[in-house]
């Protein structure tokens, strides 16, 4: 049945999407190029609605069900995100209600849905309730991973390919843990963005727009918590290495803004992307390495849980030093942070 539900929302992706382009067109909800912007033409920007659209379908037809999750405050949670993304793309809200939108839809997931981190298991410390704090920190999450995706959507099919590969980590991670309500729904949603990334990979059609970055996003992020919460801190780690790319970018986009003396909500075109694409990659190249590093954070993922703990720290930590080193050389924290480089140079002399 999970198959058919998969197979179900593949082909509704493919099918709605050229009529969400018409209706985009139709709207008027539609980007326009300009001195950020990678594409030179008026492009349709709501693929969000047929990637939701497509998982719904392919959902209603599994309902897979999870005793410690209020299936409907989840799917309430996903609709209220899908309508701020669908907002912003026609309107370009203010910041401030697009976060409190974002706020409003990870609350209706922790009260409602049920959804909480409420303690981890700390080697040789015993547990570690997070008691009142267990609602800010859930909600953190959720609105960091959240952006993250939607900081990353900036060529075609970027964080479409990045989350399906992620969705798909998660699959696999689920299935090994035996939650089979993560490991159907990610797999479906897997299945509904990558229908929708054959008319958004390199040169688009359409974009997903805010309406499927922070879709995707948020579903990731309530998904790697549905599937790895309140297990010991080693466990924690899995859903951060799975979704290294958006996370590490952003992280990095935070550090060149305060070295900058920026506000961290500045927008900038040093991104990752941004950086491959003045290194001299083409824009399909810039794409398929990012979609590597993707599918190396998610195999080091699927590793490191098979690991013992100081197999899985060592693991972590040559993780680090190469993220560090790539960071510095390609300038994704700026064209003068490069802390790593000049030790080993000093290290060298």
């Amino acid at each position: 049945m999970l198959f058919i539900a998969m197979a179900a929302a593949f082909i509704a992706a493919v099918i709605l999407t050229p009529l969400v382009i018409k209706l985009a067109f139709r709207i008027g909800a539609v980007d326009r190029p300009n001195y950020r912007k990678v594409h030179a033409r008026i492009m349709p920007r709501i693929g969000g609605l047929a990637i939701f659209g497509a998982f719904i379908i392919g959902y209603a037809i599994l309902l897979p069900q999870d005793e410690h999750v209020n299936e409907i405050g989840f799917l309430v949670g996903a609709l209220l995100i899908v309508m701020i993304g669908f907002l912003d793309d026609m309107l370009e809200i203010t910041a401030k209600a697009k976060a409190s939108g974002q706020l409003v839809a990870a609350l209706v997931v922790v009260l409602w849905g049920g959804l909480q981190i409420e303690f981890i298991n700390l080697p040789l410390l015993g547990q570690l309730d997070f008691g009142y704090m267990s609602i800010p920190i859930t909600v953190i999450w959720i609105i960091g991973i959240t952006n993250a995706i939607n900081l990353i959507d900036g060529l075609d099919g970027l964080a479409a390919g990045v989350s399906t590969i992620a969705l798909i980590a998660i699959t696999v991670m689920a299935a090994m843990m035996g939650n089979f309500f993560v490991a159907a729904t990610a797999s479906i949603l897997a299945a509904s963005s990558l229908g929708f990334l054959i008319y958004n990979f390199h040169p688009a059609k359409i974009f997903m727009g805010d309406t499927g970055s922070l879709f995707l996003g948020f579903m990731i992020s309530v998904l790697a918590l549905l599937g790895f919460k309140n297990v010991t801190v080693v466990s924690l780690v899995f859903p951060i290495i799975m979704l290294g790319v958006p996370i590490s970018d952003t992280f990095f986009a935070i550090v060149r803004r305060v070295r900058m003396k920026q506000s961290i909500t500045a927008a900038d075109k040093s991104h990752l992307h941004h950086c491959l694409l003045r290194a001299g990659f083409s824009h399909r190249q810039a794409v398929l390495t990012i979609y590597g590093i993707a599918i190396l954070f998610g195999s080091a993922a699927v590793l490191f849980s098979q690991a013992t703990v100081w197999g899985a720290l060592l693991l972590l930590l040559v993780m680090l030093i190469v993220i560090e080193l790539f960071v510095e050389l390609i300038g994704l924290a700026g064209a003068n942070y490069r802390p790593l480089l000049n030790l080993v140079r000093m290290i060298g002399k």
